[in-house]
């Protein structure tokens, strides 16, 4: 092939000088043998090139059909392998598919059981944690857990379903167990439990605490709190023999709940203690008190008779002062007889004899006020004492034995008992003791009155029989040392003499009533302490006027 080429190269050369210089002929003769000699070995070339080519050309179609072949092959090879991956990609998807929701299935699964263990317990009577609560405590730590297995956590909350299953047969007709309860003393007593439905019963195997059983918070011991009368004979020979009788409640346990729920002030007043009975007393003496004042205050009411009070004060203006002194003996009414014996005692003097009357007259008003005023302060201090010792019993029991803690809280309540029964005592006397304070500080102010009113009708019939003039003194001469006019001296003189004995008078009877008033804040400061003392109203004595 490469002769063949250098031929036709030599050949077009050959040419190409012959165009550019004709040469002779001879040179194109030999160069034309030449040429064809040179054309003719290539062409035999070519001729052999092409029975090579043609040799070889079969095996080389066979080659290629083969590889064709194999390529074909190869890709339907290529092919299947390709639908192999896609389906095993679609049914991968689809596998993991299923995983996820057996995966979410089981997530599910766990949480009911989770939740049927945890609730469990707040769905079944507080007696049967006894009966069952081992099992709900395992189920409930397999939640928890976390090191267990996913099977070993299973495992152990089917169990748990089948001893649910297995007290949900037992209970049919009822179920009898043992265990312990906590009677309402808080004494923890062997004996067992009866299951009817609804209702769960207990019976002491000593014969102590029966009854129905009742949850008490913060301790697993239920609290048996017993019936009356023939239920809870009934109910003991129920539990011990599994024969008796039972109350009806078809209101599922909701009459039976009211029933023992079912509270009365005698029962509240047992549970509040010792402590108890002096509030009791000290509420039966301000009851008592509050009664009788307030029967005073209607027989003085009766007994008020203002026209009495206006014929007394009518003759000691037309100054008969021995039928007004009559009238105030005779008189029911508290202001005319405090007014008669002031009257009846105006030698010595006016002013005292009517503090005197008034202060007889508002210690019958007063008579009674200082019991309140003790039972207002001691009550409150009762209450808080009866606090003190439930407390105190309450820290004891917390100190101890914590399994009854029906027995703490009977100490709380106690305490609260206590403390409400004081307060209540003593607002509740409050009330009386500042009404009566107000009748009494009423009276008062009304004597005062009526005593200034006396004072001003007395002091003309004093003043003008002071000054009145004999006869025979008239029809004597005047002279500086006797001088009747209105400008003699001496006269001057009695005058100024009269007020002053006025005024001292005034202050005689201030200083009384101050006397007085000291005197009551004394009485007060005795009877009740000094935290009575500020219960009684502010009093202060009044000023006469002329």
């Amino acid at each position: 092939m490469k002769t063949f080429f250098g031929a036709i190269c030599g050949l077009g050369l050959t040419l190409s000088v012959l165009a550019q210089t004709p040469p002779p002929n001879e040179t194109l003769n030999r160069l034309g043998n030449s040429a064809n000699q040179e054309l003719a070995k290539s062409i035999a070339e070519l001729n052999q090139l092409r029975e090579h080519i043609a040799a070889e050309k079969l095996p080389l179609a066979q080659e290629l059909t083969t590889l064709e072949e194999t390529l074909s092959q190869l890709r339907r090879d290529h092919d299947k392998v390709t639908r192999l991956v896609d389906v095993g990609t679609l049914e991968l998807t689809t596998i993991k598919a299923e995983m996820k929701a057996r995966q979410d299935e089981l997530a599910y699964v766990g949480n009911l059981l989770d939740e049927f263990a945890r609730t469990f317990e707040s769905k079944v009577n507080i007696s049967e944690l006894q009966y069952c609560g081992a099992a709900i405590e395992i189920a409930k730590q397999a939640t928890e857990n976390k090191t267990l297995t996913l099977p070993e956590k299973f495992s152990r909350q089917t169990d748990f379903v089948y001893v649910s299953i297995k007290r949900l047969f037992d209970a049919i007709g009822g179920m009898r167990f043992p265990g312990v309860g906590v009677d309402l003393e808080g004494t923890v007593a062997q004996g067992q439990f009866a299951l009817i439905g609804p209702v769960a019963l207990f019976s002491a195997d000593s014969g102590g605490a029966a009854g129905i059983v009742v949850p008490q918070t913060g301790s697993t011991n239920p609290l048996i709190r017993p019936l009356e009368g023939p239920m809870q004979a009934g109910l003991v020979s129920l539990v011990s023999s599994g024969e008796g009788f039972i109350p009806l409640d078809p209101s599922n346990g909701g009459a039976l709940k009211q029933l023992i729920q079912e509270t009365n002030l005698i029962h509240i007043f047992e549970k509040g203690g010792p402590i108890m009975w002096p509030l009791l007393a000290a509420s039966i003496l301000a009851l008592g008190t509050v009664i009788e004042r307030l029967f005073f205050l209607f027989i003085e009411k009766t007994r008020r008779d203002p026209k009495k009070l206006q014929q007394f004060l009518a003759a000691v203006g037309r100054n008969d002062i021995l039928g007004a002194i009559e009238i105030g003996k005779g008189s029911k009414f508290y202001i005319v007889r405090a007014l008669g014996y002031a009257l009846d005692h105006r030698e010595t003097s006016l002013s005292n004899a009517i503090l005197y009357a008034q202060a007889k007259e508002i210690k019958r008003f007063q008579r009674g006020i200082p019991i309140l005023d003790t039972v207002i302060t001691l009550a409150p201090l009762l209450g808080l004492l009866g606090t003190v010792v439930g407390m105190m019993g309450s820290f004891s029991i917390i100190g101890g034995d914590l399994s009854s803690p029906g027995a703490i809280t009977g100490g709380i309540a106690e305490a609260l008992i206590a403390t409400a029964f004081g307060l209540g005592i003593a607002i509740t006397a409050l009330l009386p003791f500042n009404f009566l304070n107000a009748k009494m500080e009423h009276a008062r102010h009304e004597i005062e009155s009526a005593g200034t009113q006396l004072e001003l009708l007395v002091e003309p019939h004093v003043n003008k029989s002071a000054i009145t003039i004999s006869p025979a003194t008239q029809a004597q001469p005047v002279t500086p040392a006797n001088w009747n006019d209105d400008s003699n001296p001496r006269n001057d003189a009695q005058q100024h003499e009269r007020d002053l004995r006025r005024r001292r008078e005034m202050l005689q009877r201030q200083m009384a009533e101050l006397k007085f008033e000291l005197d009551q804040q004394d009485l007060q400061l005795q009877g009740a302490g000094s935290h009575g003392s500020a219960h009684a109203p502010e009093r202060r004595p009044q000023m006469a006027k002329e």
